[in-house]
């Protein structure tokens, strides 16, 4: 709106707000209104408020409010209202009120059109009384662009017509008039139309030519719509008139009237004027759009009938348009929009959208137009059903075949249709080398749940091919079938040898030894080879190194050569005979050194002055792979060699026979490309008549394998199929590409379908308080947490970027990240390599020191500060304090005006003393230092202590925190970052932005002391420029610190760490804040069709460890195999809770499927299995009396299993029975409709001595079979309550969880357990990172969406039972 004021007037105030534009003009002023205090301002003085030009066109109608009032009655003064025609003068007042009207507003609704002008403006006119009394106003101003409804009469005055039904003040005219007798007058033609509008006609009457008699003293005009009988007769004043108030698209018949002064008076109306209205542009747009019958891939909608007072003509088109999302090619995330409009016949109000995709969001609109406009309604959406879902892609379908396993991986359909609820593998076997292999065999099923996209066969024959099926279902049914063919490894042959024979008989230069048969496993044998090795000094040692080392799989012999050919070559070892299968039926002598050809190769006599490894090897050839076993003879050693190679076995000794197996699983397990291609040499040796098998078969590290069994070379190199590919180099490849994930080496593994989307933002999935305004700074780091932290400057950074190491984009982090790790993590490598030079040139400049000594602090305390971001000495380095330095530490931190000291290390590791203990248990000085303790909180991660600080002389105190961060392993770096980035947050939470330096150590001052510093302001970094200069960074603070990162490894957790931080964010939700944020995380966005709370889940999947095999490694012992109830449910090796018990235990074993995990105040506070299997049951109750169970919590059902392993009975019902060493007593037992309750008493009766275990046993009936989550909300809280307050209690118990398979249900009820942890002591819930610190110890809890909301419902039901609590508690 224009305001003008003239200069005799007052100023006043203009405030303008900006509301939503009506739907019924655009540019209406709603939110503009003018006040005016008569008291302020002079008698007569006037204000205007002047609206925008209007161009004539129709009739517009004016809503408006006013208000006049004075205390005393008075009259503030007068309002007024002007019409402005073409810039011209305002003439009188359309519309005025004066007077006092009462302390409330009034509703105004006025009819304004002009005749024939270019444009007119409207013009509000505020008048001050001569009392000087109370306020004039006017607000809500309305501008709509079609007549009143209210108010349909209209009365001219001048050139504008306005509603007579307001209190306006008009001008009469009055004619004088002459009355003569003559005939009525009637024109010849009809009216000339000059203009034509949607509710008017602008005519000229054309009444120069008339029949009759004049003069004329009035003109009239009749007219009426063609098909209506009812007329309407104005008169008309001027040759030209404008017919107003018409309906549009509609034709008129105007005929004119002309009236004689005295007899004949008003003549027969004249030709009509036949003409039709333009159309207007439609009232409003569609309404009541839904559907009436909703497919998989069709909607039937139906929408309000159309009329005419909808359309306001009678040529009008309905268009009908939808969109929808798809996926689109390449990287994850990237979707495609489906936009269409499609006409609808007239006078239909419904219509079918077909060829839709099934399980969608399509969103539709409406859109009503003709030939002045155009109405288009809110998109409504509507979600088709779900269908069978596709196919899934057989180029997704990877493998890892070995002899009698199969490791399957496959993708999820690319048109899932639906949610996919299972997934359904079958597999046959259809050709086999091995002709003891029953084919075609039986076709096994096996079912996997939604979110299990792999499989392990095993028990499979080797060397055999079997046809593998997958097909995806959802509620609908089944989808395609994806076939794929995988063919199993061959397996080594096997020697019939039970005992290791003895020489037949020997001589000088022969010996002669039984050779038996070998049996082929998956191929037939394909021949035999005799090898002789000679054997010197150099090669025994490197064989006994071998030994140590085992798995270089050096001792195969994989090429052929002969004796004469060795002896050119310089090789060791030659074939001194081959032997057809044929040739040996059964056992049959043979003699090494006979000087006879077998097969093209000479048996030279050997050499009674050299030693020698002979070598009986058995091969077996598949498919161009070759499979080799060993056998080993050898001269000179003794019977004792494998303990002590060096003792002679006799006086004389001569032949001796030796065997020696070993294992080299790195090759079997590691899933390289040589195990791919069927082409390893499996030797075996001979040592003296012991075989030593190890129970270690699968064992993946070389440390693990004390007792190899054999070893893996290969024979011939074939090129690598991608169906042949592994998981783990399957994995490479997709890291390679794409942007979003990680490689194996990293502490943070992910899925690459959905990181890419969560970087894009720098700190996607933050709950930061300040979105509405996202240019502001928040006053709390959204990846970080609440932390109090100074105003972002966008100023230089604090770390000068080199050219060669340039600051990395948050965006681009994931991204970097992976570059760097490619060619096994040759960009760290290279990085740390450089580093590392430039420390060795600032070492060499300390040489004269010592490590750790340094004389900084009274030439006795050692420490260094370091600069925050943009932030000078805001770190103090130091070592952990030794015991002559305590003093020296507290009077650093009391001059320092410290509040935060950060400890990264554990008093004691691996047996050394790493710090002493520098506080107190409860009050202590030092030298004139009074250190106290206040309080102690302790974390599943780290410590908190709290100190009061007071020194002789002082008056002042002061309070220290002490955060002591527990978890940081005694060799390497954390397996996950997760913890450490909680306790950085509670750091810089509690430390006041006043407080002095933050005092960081560990054990040196450097390594971990280092990884915290570059972390808190690589982050700070972040946060306040979007990117991280973790290189420069490093380099600068190993300037000022030596040593300040140690290892490679550590510069890649760093890195690690960064990008778990950037990707999760800050989580946590104080209770306060708790309820509007889930409501708000709850809603679905209309754009993405998704809402955060489902964002934060796909997070929480990317960032989830996979695990491969190798870290799984004990569970797939052959041992182990049987006690785990599923293959694909495992736990991992670091999470393995080992039994303890051993006595009476015939095979000594110390395996059972259960993981350690952590609650929020408790490491392994849980202990979390599957329920146990029949063969497990003694080893379940091992496991609770060895860890200290005091609480069993049970949520399966009994017999509740989809596999051949039923779930039987683990207790006694009643009385005692006995589990292996184990006695369980059923002391007691209480039953309601939600839990059965049961105390039992355990007992190893190996070892009374220990006394007697009491347990609770929870078993929870609310949680029906095949349901993500719990029955009922109320009843899950009371066994949460239950638990928590009998493991209160007992103490320091554990807690064993477990329900089918270990995984969904049991890590729903620990993140639960958590959540009311951080309920009562922190007033947070914080569900991702309770999630994801269980998902740290087993990759499978918390494993659906469902579960994971059912968390944050029960964390809001919870809330609000505390808030009834308090209600009545107030009361």
């Amino acid at each position: 709106f224009d305001i003008s004021v003239m200069a005799r007037e007052f100023r006043y105030n203009h405030l303008t707000r900006s509301p939503p534009s009506s739907p019924s003009s655009p540019s209406s002023p709603l939110g503009s209104f003018m006040m005016v205090n008569s008291s302020q301002h002079a008698a007569g003085q006037r204000a205007h408020l002047l609206l925008h030009s209007l161009s004539e066109n129709d009739t517009h109608c004016i809503q408006f409010s006013y208000f006049l009032y004075s205390r005393d009655g008075h009259s503030p003064g007068d309002l007024q209202l002007y019409i402005r025609v073409n810039g011209g003068p305002w003439g009188s007042a359309v519309w005025n009120v004066s007077g006092s009207h009462g302390r409330q507003w009034h509703q105004v609704e006025l009819a304004v059109s002009t005749f024939w002008p270019s444009e007119y403006q409207v013009v509000f006119e505020a008048s001050v009384s001569a009392e000087r009394r109370g306020y004039i106003a006017i607000d809500d101003i309305l501008l709509l662009n079609y007549p009143c409804y209210k108010v349909p009469h209209f009365s001219r005055l001048g050139d504008v017509e306005v509603n007579a039904g307001q209190n306006a003040t008009f001008q009469c005219l009055l004619y004088s008039v002459l009355l003569i007798s003559a005939l009525p007058p009637t024109p010849i033609a009809p009216p000339q139309l000059l203009r034509a509008g949607p509710t008017y006609l602008i005519i000229q009457l054309n009444t120069n030519s008339i029949v009759g008699d004049g003069p004329v003293i009035r003109r009239e005009i009749e007219y009426r719509a063609s098909q209506s009988p009812w007329s309407e007769t104005h008169g008309v004043g001027s040759l030209t008139y404008k017919v107003w108030h018409l309906e549009p698209d509609t034709e008129y018949r105007i005929s004119v009237l002309l009236t004689r002064p005295g007899e004949g008076g008003t003549g027969a109306p004249g030709p009509p004027l036949v003409s039709r209205t333009k159309c207007a542009e439609p009232m409003r747009a569609l309404r009541g759009l839904t559907a009436v019958e909703i497919q998989p891939r069709q909607l039937v909608l139906q929408w309000e009938p159309l009329g005419y007072n909808l359309t306001r003509c009678h040529t009008y088109s309905v268009s009908l348009c939808y969109r929808y999302s798809t996926p689109a090619g390449g990287s994850a995330g990237n979707n495609a929009t489906v936009r269409e409009c499609l006409s609808v016949e007239r006078n239909q109000s419904h219509f079918t959208l077909r060829d839709l995709p099934p399980f969608r969001s399509v969103h539709v609109r409406l859109a009503l137009e003709n030939a002045e406009g155009k109405k288009e309604s809110r998109e409504v959406t509507f979600q088709t059903e779900e269908d069978i879902p596709g196919g899934i892609v057989p180029e997704s379908l990877t493998f890892t075949p070995l002899d009698d396993m199969i490791f399957l991986k496959w993708e999820e359909p690319v048109e899932p249709n639906g949610v996919i609820t299972q997934y359904e593998i079958s597999y046959q076997g259809i050709e086999s080398s091995d002709p003891g292999i029953n084919v075609p065999g039986p076709r096994r099923t096996v079912s996997k749940l939604r979110n299990e996209t792999y499989h392990m066969f095993s028990g499979l024959h080797p060397g055999t091919t079997y046809l593998v099926s997958v097909r995806a279902r959802t509620a609908k049914g089944f989808g395609q079938t994806a076939l794929t063919e995988i063919t199993t490894n061959i397996s080594a042959p096997v020697f019939d040898y039970e005992d290791v024979p003895a020489p037949l008989s020997e001589s000088e230069s022969t010996i002669t030894v039984l050779l038996r048969p070998a049996l082929g496993r998956g191929a037939p044998v394909s021949a035999y080879q005799v090898v002789v090795v000679e054997e010197d000094g150099s090669r025994r040692i490197r064989r006994r190194r071998r030994r140590r080392e085992l798995g270089s799989g050096s001792d195969c012999f994989p090429v052929p050569a002969s004796q004469v050919e060795a002896q050119s070559k310089g090789t060791p070892h030659y074939y001194t005979a081959e032997l057809p299968p044929s040739s040996l039926p059964e056992a049959t002598p043979f003699t090494v050194g006979d000087n006879h050809t077998y097969n093209g190769y000479w048996n030279t006599p050997l050499d009674p002055s050299k030693n020698y490894l002979v070598f009986f090897q058995a091969t077996s050839n598949f498919r161009g792979s070759i499979l080799s076993l060993s056998l080993s003879l050898s001269l000179s050693l003794s019977l004792g060699l494998l303990l002590s190679p060096n003792i002679p076995l006799s006086p004389s000794p001569r032949f001796h026979l030796l065997f020696f197996p070993f294992l080299s699983i790195s090759q079997l397990l590691d899933l390289n490309p040589p195990l791919s291609t069927h082409s390893p040499c499996l030797c075996y040796f001979l040592i003296s008549s012991l075989l030593f098998i190890s129970p270690l078969l699968l064992s993946t590290s070389p440390r693990h394998i004390s007792s190899p069994f054999f070893a893996l070379c290969s024979r011939k190199k074939v090129a690598l199929n991608k169906a042949a590919m592994s998981y783990r180099q399957e994995k490479t490849r997709k890291l390679g590409s794409l942007d979003c994930s990680m490689t194996e080496q990293s502490t943070l593994q992910q899925d690459g379908r959905t990181a890419n989307s969560f970087m894009d933002a720098h700190t996607c999935n933050t709950r930061s308080k300040n979105q509405e305004h996202p240019d502001s700074v928040n006053e709390s780091s959204s990846l970080l947490g609440g932390s109090p932290r100074r105003h972002c400057r966008r100023k230089s950074s604090p770390y000068h970027t080199g050219q060669l190491h340039p600051a990395v984009r948050v965006a681009d982090l994931l991204q970097h990240i992976n570059q760097m790790k490619t060619g096994e993590g040759y960009g760290f490598k290279q990085e740390y390599e450089v580093r590392e030079r430039e420390r060795e040139r600032e070492r060499e400049r300390e040489r004269e020191r010592e490590c750790g000594r340094s004389i900084l602090w009274d030439l006795m305390m050692q420490f260094w500060r370091q600069k925050g971001y943009q932030r000078s000495n805001h770190f103090i380095a130091t070592q952990g304090p030794k015991q002559e330095m305590i003093y020296d530490f507290w009077r650093m931190v009391w001059q320092e005006n410290c509040f935060s000291i950060v400890m990264i290390t554990k008093l004691v590791e691996v047996g050394r003393m790493k710090c002493c203990k520098y506080w107190p248990e409860d009050s202590e000085l030092y030298g004139d230092i009074k250190i106290t303790l206040l309080k102690t909180e302790t974390l599943a991660e780290y410590t908190v202590r709290t100190f009061a600080m007071e020194r002789r002389g002082y008056p002042a105190k002061h309070e220290v925190c002490q955060f002591h961060f527990t978890s940081w392993p005694e060799h390497g770096v954390p397996y996950h970052a997760t913890g450490l980035l909680a306790f950085l947050r509670r750091v810089k939470a509690s430390t006041p932005p006043d407080a002095g330096p933050v005092v960081v150590h560990c054990s040196m001052g450097a390594g971990r002391t280092g990884c915290y510093i570059v972390l808190d302001v690589m982050l700070d970094m972040a946060e306040c420029e979007g990117v991280v200069d973790i290189y420069n960074c490093v380099k600068t603070l190993c300037s000022r610190r030596i040593n300040m990162i140690q290892t490679e490894e550590q510069y890649v957790f760093i890195h690690d760490a960064i990008l778990e931080a950037c990707l999760c964010g800050e989580t946590a939700i104080p209770i306060l804040e708790f309820a509007l944020t889930y409501k708000e995380m709850l809603r679905v966005d209309s754009q993405s069709n998704t809402s955060q709370l489902r964002e934060e889940f796909q997070t929480l999947n990317s960032v989830t460890p996979h695990l491969d095999v190798e870290e799984c490694s004990v569970s797939l012992l052959p041992r182990n195999r049987e006690k785990n109830r599923s293959m694909d449910v495992l736990p991992p090796d670091r999470a393995l809770a080992f039994l303890i018990t051993t006595e009476g235990i015939a095979e000594g074993n110390n395996y059972i499927n259960a993981a350690l995990t952590d609650s929020f105040h408790r490491p392994a506070a849980f202990v979390v299995t599957p329920h146990p299997l029949p063969g497990t049951t003694a080893d379940f109750w091992r496991l609770v009396y060895d860890y200290g169970c005091t609480s069993v919590v049970m949520l399966n059902q009994i017999n509740q299993s989809n596999s051949a392993w039923p779930c039987l009975k683990y207790w006694p019902e009643p009385g005692l029975q006995q589990f292996g060493p184990m006695t369980v007593e059923l002391l007691s037992m209480t039953a309601d409709d939600d839990v059965i309750i049961r105390l039992f008493r355990v007992q190893n009766i190996m070892r009374l001595q220990e006394g007697q275990l009491v347990v609770r046993h929870f078993q929870f009936l609310r949680w029906s079979p095949y349901r993500d989550v719990p029955d009922s909300k109320k009843a899950f809280l009371s066994l949460l309550a239950q638990v928590h307050n009998w493991q209160r209690e007992c103490g320091e118990g554990r807690t064993i969880v477990h329900c089918l398979n270990g995984g969904g249900r049991s890590g729903t009820f620990c993140a639960c357990t958590m959540l009311l942890e951080m309920i009562r002591h922190h007033s947070l819930v914080d569900v991702f990172y309770a999630a994801k610190t269980l998902r740290n110890s087993k990759p499978n809890m918390v494993e659906t969406m469902e579960q994971y909301r059912f968390c944050y419902d029960l964390a809001l039901d919870y809330l609000d039972a505390l808030d009834c609590l308090s209600e009545i508690e107030v009361r």
